[in-house]
């Protein structure tokens, strides 16, 4: 039986070729990956910057401060109050913002990328936050 060769045998786990290390793998990889998945991971390298709790790691009834950017944002009533509602997406997970009794607010709309805080709760098995703090990003950054 022989030895295999320096280094290992080439193959990763589960038998897999292994990757090629550093710059070259780096470029490749952002060839090869998707937009939404650049998107995704630019997202999750933000909320670590900023000191914030990544969404899929919130559990119900937390205090948490997250980070990420709107994708929709519409206007629907609930139990005849008005309610602004908005996901917000960090590249992990969504979350529904919701500020009630309000129809509008100056900044939040699609695209814009924002830093909310509040108790976190479940519905529906959907993550939401309702009347949060937040903070409005600077534009030009996203």
């Amino acid at each position: 039986m022989s030895a295999p060769p320096p280094g290992g045998s080439g193959l990763g786990p589960g038998g897999k070729a292994a990757k090629p290390a550093g710059r070259f793998r780096r470029m490749f990889d952002r060839l090869s990956s998707s937009q939404q998945d650049l998107e995704s991971e630019e997202l999750q390298e933000a909320a670590q910057a900023s000191g914030c709790t990544r969404i899929a790691e919130c559990g119900d009834r937390e205090i948490v401060r997250v980070t990420g950017t709107l994708r929709t944002v519409t206007l629907r009533p609930r139990a005849g109050v008005p309610a602004l509602e908005a996901e917000l997406f960090d590249g992990t997970a969504p979350l529904d913002v919701v500020w009630l009794g309000r129809r509008s607010i100056t900044g939040i709309e699609p695209g814009r990328r924002l830093i909310v805080s509040g108790r976190i709760s479940m519905s529906h098995g959907r993550r939401v936050l309702f009347n949060p703090t937040y903070e409005l990003r600077p534009l030009g950054q996203e």
